[in-house]
C-alpha cells in the first residue's frame, strides 16, 4: 500500500514501531479515566456511551464527544464523569466492518493520543452474537452502578449514574421510522436511559422528534456549530484510491491501517453483508 497520509510530517523519516490488533480476550471493564467524585452535588451524574462500527474511526466521532461535553456543561443540569466508544462485534456483518481486533486498536490509539476522558470498552466487540443497542446500554448501567454502586457526591454518598447514547442525528431518524425499531427498544433506549444527539446536515431531526413524543425529556439535541460531513464510509473510499486521508482522522490510526494493510480493496470486511439476523432493530450503527 503506498503512503496514504499526504504531505510530510516529523514522522516521515522513521517508520512508526508495529502496533499489533488489539487482544480479545480476558476482558476488563476500563475505569483508569472515570471520575472518581462528583464535583457539583446537585447535578446528576452522565455517562455517555457511544455505539458503532468504528471502521475506521475519524476525528468527527471524537468531536462528538466534545461537543455533548460543552453541552452538558452550558445547557442541563448533568455533571459528565466519562465517556465510551463501544465498538460493534463482527457478528454486525456490515460491509467494510475490520475485524473488530483492528476496530478496537484504531479506537485506543485515537483516545490515547487525542483524549484524556474517553475510554474504549470491548466488551461488544468481544461477543461472538450481534448485541442490540439496548444490551449494551445495560452493560455499562451494570457495570457502573451495580458493580462500581455509581460515582462518590460530595457528602460522601453515592449516586446513581445516568447513562446516555450518544450518536447522530441519523440515528434518531430511523427511531422515528416505523417499523425500523420496537417499540420494546425504543422505550429502553431512550426511556430507560435517553440519548444525546449530535445534529447534521440532510437530516429533518424535528420531523424525527415530532415522532418520538413520548420520550421527548430523555432526547437532548446538541447543535453542531462547525459542520463536519466526515464519515467511515467515505475514508475507506478515500483509502480505496490510495487518496489522503491525513487530518480526517487521527494519525497513529492512519499508520495502523498503512501498516495492516486496512481498506485498500473491497476484501477488507469482516463479514458478509447478508441478512443481519436483528430482526425489527437498528438497522445501522454509525462508522
Amino acid at each position: 500500500m503506498t503512503d496514504i497520509t499526504g504531505g510530510h510530517g516529523e514522522d516521515v523519516h522513521q517508520p512508526p514501531a508495529h502496533i499489533p490488533p488489539a487482544p480479545m480476550e480476558d476482558y476488563q471493564f476500563p475505569e483508569l479515566r472515570l471520575k472518581r467524585k462528583m464535583d457539583d452535588p446537585e447535578k446528576t451524574p452522565l455517562l455517555l456511551v457511544a455505539c458503532g462500527s468504528f471502521s475506521p474511526i475519524t476525528y468527527l466521532h471524537l468531536r462528538m464527544f466534545e461537543m455533548a461535553a460543552d453541552y452538558v456543561k452550558f445547557s442541563s443540569n448533568f455533571e459528565l464523569i466519562g465517556g465510551y466508544l463501544s465498538p460493534v462485534s463482527d457478528a454486525y456483518r456490515k460491509a467494510g466492518l475490520a475485524a473488530a481486533e483492528h476496530r478496537v486498536a484504531m479506537c485506543q490509539l485515537a483516545v490515547e493520543q487525542t483524549s484524556d476522558w474517553l475510554m474504549v470498552d470491548t466488551w461488544e466487540p468481544m461477543q461472538k452474537a450481534y448485541q442490540p443497542t439496548a444490551v449494551v446500554l445495560d452493560h455499562f448501567d451494570h457495570e457502573i452502578n451495580t458493580v462500581r454502586e455509581g460515582i462518590e457526591a460530595a457528602d460522601g454518598t453515592r449516586k446513581h449514574v445516568r447513562i446516555a447514547l450518544l450518536a447522530g442525528a441519523d440515528l434518531i431518524h430511523t427511531m422515528s421510522t416505523p417499523g425500523v425499531w420496537s417499540e420494546k427498544d425504543l422505550d429502553h433506549i431512550l426511556g430507560k436511559y435517553g440519548s444525546f444527539i449530535v445534529e447534521r446536515s440532510g437530516t429533518d431531526i424535528d420531523e424525527a422528534l415530532a415522532a418520538l413524543q413520548p420520550w421527548k425529556d430523555n432526547i437532548h439535541v446538541i447543535q453542531q456549530l462547525i459542520q463536519n460531513d466526515v464519515s467511515s464510509t467515505k475514508i475507506r473510499l478515500f483509502l480505496r484510491r490510495e487518496m489522503s486521508v491525513r487530518y480526517l482522522i487521527p494519525v497513529p490510526v492512519i499508520r495502523y491501517i498503512e501498516q495492516h494493510r486496512l481498506y485498500g480493496d473491497d476484501n477488507t470486511t469482516a463479514n458478509s453483508t447478508s441478512d443481519k439476523g436483528k430482526g425489527k432493530q437498528e438497522p445501522s450503527k454509525s462508522g
